[in-house]
C-alpha cells in the first residue's frame, strides 16, 4: 500500500504515532514515552508568557486563561484528528477590541467582562462557520480573499493599534520607566544570547529577571510599592477558577466579532508554516483547523476565558527541537490544565508588577507589527504597485489611529476598520496599467 493510499485511509481517524527512529519526529510519530512529558512541559513554558500576559492586559483571570488554553489545545487536537501539531493560547488580536468594548482601565479585574465574553463567543462562531465553509468549498478562496498584501496589512494594523497600551504601561515614575526598559532589554538579551532552547523563552526569562530587579528595589530598598508575596503563600495549591457568565450586547458583538478574520489569517499562516517545516501538505486540514480554533474560542469565552489562537512560540519550539509529534501537544494540553487548576500558580502571575507587564507589552505588540514585514518579504509583496501601497498604507493608518465607525449601536474599532478597508480596497482597486 503506497503512502498516498495510507494517507487516505488514515484521514478518518487518529494517527498510530509509531516510534520515531530518526532525529526528526513527524506529526504521526512519537518520541520515547519517557520524553513526551518533558517535551510537553517545554511547550507549556513557551506559551506561558503570552498566554498569561494577554488576560492581564484585558482584566481577565490568567489562571482561567491557562486552564482553557489546555482545554482548547485538546479540543483542537480532536477536531483535526491529531494531524496538525499546534498549541492554542490567548489571542492578542482580541486585546484592543475587548478594551474598547468594555472601557477597561488597564489594572485589576475587568468590571465589564461579561460583555466582552459575549463578543468573543460571537467571534468564535464566525470563525467556526468559516471553517465549515472551507471544509465544504476548499481553502483556495481564503487565499484569494486575503492575499499576502492584505494579511500583512491587517497584522501590522493590529500591532500599531495596540502600541499606545504598551507605551502607557511603561510611562510613569522614573522607576517605572527604568523597569519597563530593563524588561525590554532583558527579553532582547535572552532571545539573542542564551544557549539552546532557552532562547525560545525570552518573555518568561525577561519577566522573571525584571520582577526580581523590581523586588530588590521595592521590597529591599523601599523605592516603590513592594510586591505582595503573601498572596502566593496564602493561595491554595489546587482550586477551581472563578467562571463568568457571558452577556450578549450588539455593540460589543459588532466590535469583537470581526476579529475572526484576523484569526483566520493567523491560523492560515501557521498551518502553511508547519506544513513547510514538516514537509507535509496540511492544506486538507485547514478547514478543520479553523473549526477547531473557533469552537475552542467559543468554549473558552462561555466560561470567562480569552479567545484563543495557534501559537508561533510553539512553532519556534518545534523548529528548534525538530519534534512535530501531535501527541506531545495533547500531553501539553493536559499539563496546562493542571497549572490552570492551581490558584497558587495564578497568584504568582498576579505578583508581576505593572511596568514589567508594560515592557512585555511593548515587545509583544512590536513583534506583531514587525510580523507584517516578514509576511511582505517572504511573499515578495510588490510595493511598486499602487494597489498594494494604498491598501497597506490605509489599513496601517486606520489601525494606528484607532479609527472607529459608529452607526447607532454598531461600532467597528480600529482593527475592524483596518481589516475591512484592506480587503475592500485590495479587491476594488486594479493594478497599474502595463
Amino acid at each position: 500500500m503506497g503512502p498516498e493510499t495510507r494517507e487516505r485511509t488514515e484521514d478518518g481517524g487518529f494517527p498510530r504515532w509509531r516510534l520515531a527512529r530518526g532525529a526528526v519526529v513527524l506529526p504521526d510519530e512519537r518520541p520515547p514515552l519517557g520524553q513526551v512529558v518533558v517535551l510537553a512541559l517545554q511547550h507549556v513554558v513557551a506559551m506561558f508568557g503570552s498566554t498569561a500576559l494577554a488576560p492581564l492586559l484585558m482584566g481577565f483571570d490568567p489562571n482561567l486563561a491557562i486552564l482553557f488554553s489546555g482545554i482548547a489545545t485538546l479540543l483542537f487536537f480532536v477536531v483535526v484528528g491529531g494531524r496538525v501539531p499546534s498549541y492554542l493560547g490567548s489571542s492578542f488580536a482580541f486585546i484592543a477590541v475587548v478594551i474598547a468594548a468594555t472601557g477597561y482601565g488597564g489594572s485589576g479585574p475587568n468590571p465589564n467582562l461579561p460583555v466582552a465574553l459575549g463578543g468573543i463567543i460571537a467571534a468564535g462562531a464566525v470563525y467556526a462557520m468559516i471553517g465549515i465553509a472551507v471544509m465544504r468549498a476548499g481553502d483556495a478562496w481564503i487565499g484569494r480573499l486575503m492575499p499576502p498584501a492584505v494579511t500583512g496589512a491587517i497584522v501590522g494594523a493590529i500591532g500599531l493599534n495596540l502600541a499606545p497600551i504598551g507605551v502607557k504601561g511603561i510611562s510613569g515614575s522614573g522607576l517605572d520607566v527604568g523597569i519597563g526598559l530593563f524588561t525590554i532589554l532583558a527579553v532582547g538579551l535572552a532571545a539573542s544570547y542564551l544557549p539552546g532552547s532557552a532562547r525560545r523563552l525570552p518573555l518568561l526569562i525577561g519577566a522573571v529577571a525584571a520582577t526580581l530587579l523590581y523586588g530588590v528595589l521595592a521590597n529591599g530598598l523601599g523605592l516603590a510599592k513592594p510586591l505582595d508575596l503573601a498572596r502566593i503563600t496564602q493561595a491554595p495549591w489546587f482550586g477551581w477558577p472563578h467562571v463568568t457568565t457571558p452577556v450578549f450586547e450588539a455593540s460589543a458583538i459588532w466590535l469583537i466579532a470581526p476579529v475572526a478574520l484576523v484569526l483566520v489569517a493567523e491560523n492560515l499562516g501557521h498551518v502553511k508554516a508547519i506544513g513547510a517545516m514538516t514537509g507535509r501538505n496540511l492544506d486538507p486540514y485547514l478547514g478543520r483547523a479553523f473549526l477547531g480554533d473557533g469552537l475552542a474560542t467559543m468554549l473558552s469565552g462561555a466560561f470567562g476565558g480569552t479567545g484563543v489562537t495557534t501559537y508561533a512560540e510553539n512553532m519556534g519550539v518545534m523548529a528548534v527541537t525538530r519534534i512535530y509529534s501531535t501527541l506531545v501537544f495533547a500531553v501539553a494540553g493536559l499539563v496546562a490544565i493542571l497549572f490552570g487548576l492551581s490558584p497558587k500558580f495564578g497568584a504568582a502571575i498576579l505578583v508581576i508588577p505593572g511596568p514589567v507587564i508594560g515592557g512585555l507589552s511593548v515587545v509583544v505588540f512590536g513583534l506583531i507589527a514587525a510580523a507584517a514585514g516578514r509576511i511582505f518579504v517572504e511573499n515578495r509583496v510588490d510595493f511598486s504597485r499602487t494597489r498594494v501601497l494604498l491598501t497597506v498604507g490605509t489599513a496601517l493608518v486606520l489601525g494606528a489611529g484607532d479609527f472607529t465607525v459608529s452607526l447607532g449601536s454598531f461600532k467597528l474599532g480600529g482593527i475592524g476598520t483596518a481589516t475591512a478597508a484592506a480587503i475592500l480596497l485590495y479587491h476594488a482597486l486594479r493594478d497599474d496599467p502595463a
